[in-house]
């Protein structure tokens, strides 16, 4: 399953692991993602939603 907030879109960033010698491995940060039941249309419907849209409000609960 994909990563992605199904609100705004938000996805991994890639970027280094860096230790003390400077070696350097790939490596992910992933959005805090929740599934939720939101009202779409009027329709309860699961969305993978990010934290942040939780928090803004951007989602609207069913239940």
């Amino acid at each position: 399953m994909s990563k992605v907030c199904d609100v705004c879109g938000k996805r991994p960033g890639v970027g280094n692991n860096v230790s003390h010698a400077h070696n350097l491995s790939k490596r992910r940060w992933l959005p805090n993602l929740k599934t939720v039941k939101a009202s779409v249309n009027g329709q309860p419907k699961t969305m993978r939603v990010c934290a942040k849209c939780i928090k803004a409000g951007k989602v609207q609960k069913a239940g």
